[in-house]
């Protein structure tokens, strides 16, 4: 059975780019444009991984991870953040609040997304 996930990413540019390359790997998707949409999204329709990126409009990522964590479905979400953030305060924040992992746009390499996620999905 196919995995789904969520792409919550409000650059259309990226958004497009991650769906085109994930969905050669059969992954069924679900994209959001803000926090608000993916938090919404997420705690309906429970993916099994969230990429989600942290600087958005509406609410940010950061946010939207607080809140999902407070869902007990949302707790144990997997989520991969994506930001050009790469200050410690956001790494800190992320992992704080469990992110599954922290990966940096400015470095986003599509096969290293891939393999993040099969692996995550695998555990």
């Amino acid at each position: 059975m196919s995995k789904t996930i969520l792409i919550v990413e409000d650059e259309p540019m990226l958004s497009g780019v991650l769906r085109d390359r994930l969905s050669q790997e059969s992954f069924n998707l679900l994209l959001a444009e803000n926090g608000e949409a993916g938090l919404s999204m997420a705690l309906e329709k429970h993916p099994d991984l969230i990429l989600s990126d942290i600087m958005m409009p509406k609410m940010d990522g950061l946010t939207m991870l607080k809140k999902l964590r407070e869902d007990e479905w949302g707790r144990k979400a997997q989520v991969i953040m994506l930001s050009n953030l790469s200050d410690m305060a956001s790494i800190s924040d992320a992992i704080s609040n469990n992110a599954t992992e922290y990966m940096l746009k400015s470095e986003l390499d599509l096969d290293d997304v891939v393999k993040k996620i099969k692996i995550k999905l695998e555990q």
